[in-house]
């Protein structure tokens, strides 16, 4: 199965279930509606995507061509502009901007859990099961789960820009950055209880921590 196919397939299986229960289902692209996007290239490049949205499965870009539906190439997408959102390309993931912070920005890139997912679906006695790890699209399906079953959890992973070098949110790549000073209050600030590297506020305290204006030197 070609790989247009592949996204045509699974974007037609999410819409229908959008459908029967939207509050209950998540459909695998981040926006219900197809919007226009401003694609810049790393060559400097623009182009105007008029049908175009993010794909959770791997957090790239899709745009529409009349019946088509097709996976940009994200080697050579520097940004992407929506109405409401602008994003830019970090891994060839497209992230969004979410704070910053004298200099250092917060970005994160959402993205489909599929094995949160599929150990639920497995979990069930009559299940639906969707590959989206091969470059084939295979589905099995028994009986119709609830519509419960077919929530796909979004998980959110998150990168700082420091002095514009990009670092992905953990205490081991921050310490290749940071002074010693600045890593311990990242360190401070993870260590609160509950803290997850998951959540947008717990990460942003960080950002706060390592954002703060040095002291006047006396």
């Amino acid at each position: 199965m070609t790989s247009n196919r592949i996204v045509t397939t699974l974007l037609a299986i999410m819409m229908c279930m959008g459908l029967c229960a939207q509050k209950k289902t998540l459909i695998a692209t981040m926006y219900h509606k197809n919007q226009t996007a401003k694609v810049t290239l790393k060559s400097g490049k623009t182009v105007k995507a008029p049908n175009a949205n993010v794909f959770l499965k791997n957090a790239s870009l899709l745009y529409f061509q009349g019946n088509e539906v097709k996976e940009a190439r994200m080697d050579i997408i520097d940004r992407v502009d929506f109405e409401q959102r602008s994003f830019i390309n970090i891994e060839n993931q497209l992230a969004y901007f979410v704070d910053s912070i004298n200099g250092n920005s917060l970005y994160c890139v959402e993205i489909i859990d599929m094995d949160a997912f599929e150990r639920t679906l497995k979990n069930n006695v009559n299940y639906t099961f969707i590959d989206l790890a091969s470059d084939r699209l295979d589905t099995y399906t028994n009986d119709l789960n609830t519509e419960e079953d077919f929530v796909f959890p979004v998980v959110k992973h998150f990168y700082f820009k420091i002095n514009d070098k990009m670092v992905d949110a953990s205490l081991r790549d921050l310490n290749r950055v940071l002074d010693k000073q600045r890593y311990r209050l990242a360190r401070v600030a993870a260590s609160a209880p509950d803290f997850s590297w998951a959540d947008a506020k717990c990460v942003k305290t960080v950002l706060e921590a390592i954002s703060k204006p040095a002291p006047a030197k006396k």
